[in-house]
């Protein structure tokens, strides 16, 4: 617990870094696993939907000490960024409202819109390498850019996955499927899906004017997202986005980048960033300083709580799930999905800035620094703060 704590507030630059860091420090310091086993329990967290550096060190520290341990470790691993995102949604209504921080934040956005950018074109460079991933990127994109709903996400991954899996597998597996699927137990099953279900339902049904109706009906929000989200942070940009922002208007584009800047500044795990957007969202309904912590609290859980479930429920039988291809090779159409979603993303938050010269030439030299520089992306960030006291 230690060891997870330090390792949380050093852990900057997202799912690639933090592989790095749980390499050095706890297997080839630590020895609390070995090479392989790390190596697996992230191929496993790629596999499997939901924040991917945390489904790696809840599993690394199931193996250690069993169930405790591993909540024990998500809430050290998740709190303290989680808290001060909290703390910035609680501020920002109060700051936002001075003219010279909204003259800062103009050059935290476009920062904010060059990692969006940054990050796009890495994982296009990763994982476009047919022209069936191709398609499939640009099939997503342009779905996404015509539909804008939220509904849509699921259906584009799904079908990603199922196109993939059926033309890079050979039909070899039936008896391993069996054997498989003899351990699983139902009733888990049952109470993954039952809590979906259940909020979804309360949502639909509770009356709008209620004031826990906002509140459930965001849990309801961010427990799906967490079903969906594919590849980690990267992937929770655009799903956030195109629902929160565009489609439900919970919150402004402004209040949406400034909130992601401020995130890749932190160290810890991307989907902290949903700290923000709830409290943000209930804050913007009225709902005081209390509300705003129940809807950092609400989005927190549900956003991690599906990720957290699947990596208990599946790290006892990896062994043979593992073996099945048609799982893995269903990966390569739903990260290429999800490259099409990042897309959409990016052209969704560069329409608000128009022509602006300085913006996009913000956006650029960001783009150029990430990919030809090694300067992190914290310090783009703080690049662009000082820049804003500045000018």
């Amino acid at each position: 617990m230690r060891d997870v704590f330090f390792y949380t507030i050093t852990s900057f630059g997202g799912p690639q870094a933090h592989i790095a860091v749980l390499l050095r420090e706890f297997v080839e310091k630590r020895r609390y696993i070995d090479e392989q086993e790390l190596m697996e329990l992230n191929a496993l967290s790629q596999i499997l939907p939901g924040p991917s550096s945390t489904q790696t060190l809840i599993g690394i520290a199931w193996k250690m000490g069993g169930l405790r341990l591993a909540v024990c470790t998500f809430l050290i691993w998740i709190l303290p960024s989680a808290a001060v995102m909290c703390m910035a949604a609680i501020s920002f209504k109060m700051f936002v409202s001075r003219e010279r921080f909204v003259e800062i934040l103009r050059f935290i956005q476009p920062v904010a819109v060059g990692i969006v950018a940054y990050a796009t074109f890495t994982f296009a460079h990763k994982f476009i390498k047919t022209r069936v991933s191709a398609m499939l990127a640009i099939g997503s994109l342009i779905a996404t850019l015509i539909l804008q709903n939220p509904y849509a996400f699921p259906i584009l991954i799904m079908i990603g996955g199922i196109l993939s899996s059926a033309m890079e597998t050979q039909p070899q597996e039936n008896e391993l499927r069996v054997k498989l699927f003899s351990n699983v137990n139902p009733n888990k099953v049952a109470y993954f899906i039952g809590i979906l279900l259940l909020f979804a339902a309360l949502g639909a049904l509770i009356n709008r004017t209620s004031p826990f109706s906002l509140p459930i009906r965001l849990f309801e929000n961010f427990y799906r997202n967490g079903i969906l989200i594919f590849g980690g942070g990267q992937v929770l940009v655009p799903l956030m986005y195109t629902e929160f922002v565009e489609v439900k208007h919970y919150l402004s584009a402004t209040e949406f980048l400034s909130g992601y800047a401020l995130q890749q500044a932190l160290p810890g795990p991307t989907f902290s960033f949903t700290s923000f957007l709830g409290g943000i969202a209930l804050g913007n309904r009225g709902y005081g300083i209390g509300g705003q912590i129940l809807g950092s609290l609400v989005a927190v859980i549900g956003i991690n709580l599906p990720g957290m479930i699947l990596i208990l429920f599946i790290v006892p039988f990896w062994e043979d799930l593992k073996k099945i291809n048609r799982i893995k090779n269903s990966l390569s159409g739903i990260n290429a999905v999800a490259v099409g979603f990042m897309a959409t993303a990016f052209l969704l938050l560069i329409r608000p800035i128009g022509i602006s010269l300085l913006a996009n030439g913000i956006i650029i030299a960001t783009f150029l620094i990430l990919k030809y520089t090694k300067i992190k992306t914290p310090f783009v960030i703080v690049i662009g703060v000082v820049l804003g006291f500045l000018f």
